[in-house]
Parts: C-alpha cells; sequence; structure tokens
C-alpha cells in the first residue's frame, strides 16, 4: 500500500512538471511573438517624419536607356534630358563627356552638360527624406550609389523614381534594371558610401519641392555662367512668381 502511494506522488510530481514545462513554453512563445511585433513596429517606427507626411507610394514614369558602361552616367544623363524634352541617346553625350578618357571628372562633366541643354542642375541635402521629397513632387532625382557586395563593388548613377513607404523601399533605375528595388537603409548606407550626391536636372521653370531660394538662385547664375542667360532669366522669374 505504501508503494502504490509513492507511485502515485511520483506520477503526480510527473504530471505536474510536464504542465509547468507546457506553461512555461507557451509564455515563452507568447514573449516571443509580442517580441516580433514590437519589432515590426520598431521598424514602421524608424521612418523619418518627413517621410512619413508624404504619399505612400509613387512611381514615376520616363524614359530609360539601360547600360552599364562608364558607370551608367551617359545613360542616366540621357534620360534625365529626354524626360524634359531633349532629343538624346547616350551615344551622343559620350564625346562632350570626354568618354572614354574622363571617367574621374564625369560628374562635374554631366552637370556642366547638362547647363548647356538649358537645363538647372539644383543639387539636394544628402538624406532620404529629401530626395523621397521630389519624388513624391513628382521630380525624378539622378543619384550616385554603390552598387556591388564587399568583394566587389563600384559607384554607379541611377535615377530614384519611386518608393513604398509602408515596404520602405524605393525604386531605382539603374544599369540593365528598369526596376531595382531596394530597402530605405540598403540604399542610403549605399548612397553615403558613394559621398551622398543627388541633383534635380530642371526645366528653368520647374521650381523643386521646398525649394532653397538661394541654391535655386545658385543654380540660375551657373547656368547663366554656361551661356545660358535666357534660361537663368526665367529660373529667377519662376522663383519669384512662386
Amino acid at each position: 500500500m505504501i508503494d502504490g502511494q509513492a507511485g502515485n506522488a511520483i506520477a503526480w510530481r510527473l504530471i505536474k512538471r510536464v504542465m509547468m514545462v507546457r506553461v512555461i513554453s507557451r509564455i515563452l512563445s507568447a514573449v516571443l511573438i509580442v517580441g516580433a511585433v514590437a519589432g515590426l513596429a520598431g521598424c514602421a517606427g524608424s521612418v523619418a517624419p518627413e517621410i512619413k507626411r508624404l504619399p505612400e507610394r509613387v512611381e514615376l514614369r520616363g524614359q530609360f536607356y539601360k547600360g552599364v558602361a562608364n558607370q551608367s552616367g551617359p545613360q542616366v544623363l540621357a534620360s534625365m534630358l529626354s524626360q524634359q524634352g531633349v532629343v538624346i541617346t547616350p551615344g551622343l553625350l559620350d564625346k562632350p563627356l570626354h568618354l572614354p578618357g574622363a571617367e574621374a571628372q564625369l560628374q562635374q562633366n554631366m552637370q556642366n552638360l547638362a547647363r548647356e541643354y538649358g537645363m538647372m542642375v539644383y543639387p539636394l541635402d544628402s538624406n532620404l527624406p529629401a530626395l523621397l521629397t521630389q519624388v513624391a513632387a513628382g521630380y525624378p532625382v539622378m543619384v550616385r550609389f554603390t552598387e556591388g557586395s564587399a568583394l566587389w563593388a563600384e559607384p554607379r548613377y541611377a535615377i530614384l523614381a519611386g518608393y513604398n513607404r509602408h515596404k520602405q523601399t524605393v525604386l531605382l533605375r539603374a544599369g540593365m534594371s528598369q526596376r531595382t528595388l531596394m530597402s530605405f537603409s540598403s540604399f542610403e548606407s549605399a548612397f553615403k558610401d558613394a559621398g551622398g550626391w543627388a541633383v534635380l536636372i530642371q526645366a528653368p521653370t520647374q521650381i523643386p519641392a521646398n525649394v532653397d531660394q538661394q541654391r535655386w538662385l545658385k543654380a540660375a547664375n551657373e547656368l547663366a555662367q554656361a551661356g545660358q542667360e535666357q534660361a537663368a532669366t526665367k529660373a529667377k522669374k519662376a522663383l519669384g512668381a512662386q
């Protein structure tokens, strides 16, 4: 009789231990789920306030020329000029950009050439909200970013043509791809790694969103120095008409 009671006691202790393990397991599962949800909420909350005020999703249309030669610079510049009504192809830009041979001066040469076509070259602040604000306003942004991995990477020019605020992705037209998607964080890292350079190439009457007046007037003066005095005058009048 004693052995039976001892056996029952042991069995009961085993049952309680099994039940306790199950309870603890459920509690841990709940904690993990809550942690995961909180993590996702944290990611969603990490978007800058300026971006939260923008439309949730934007994708701009426009001409795009594929190609990887010369860091995609001529292809992207031709695309930007085409969107402003200039009849051009990337091949027509090689000679005025002094390519091949002047790759080190490509960034400056592209800006100079855009002005020769009567376009304003308006530099943007090196942060994601500043770039996406222009995209939301309907203006594609010319950017430079680092493409590749730790083993192989090179700078490349691209058109920032869209974003999805909910998914936290940007849409780039770069290289051979018309729709390259990158996360906000990956793009910001690649963008800053390549120097944080971004510009609008605008017609003189296209005033950027949240325009910096001094920056616009400086761009207009640079346009006049490039021999485009009439276009520069239009840019200054457009600013004054705001």
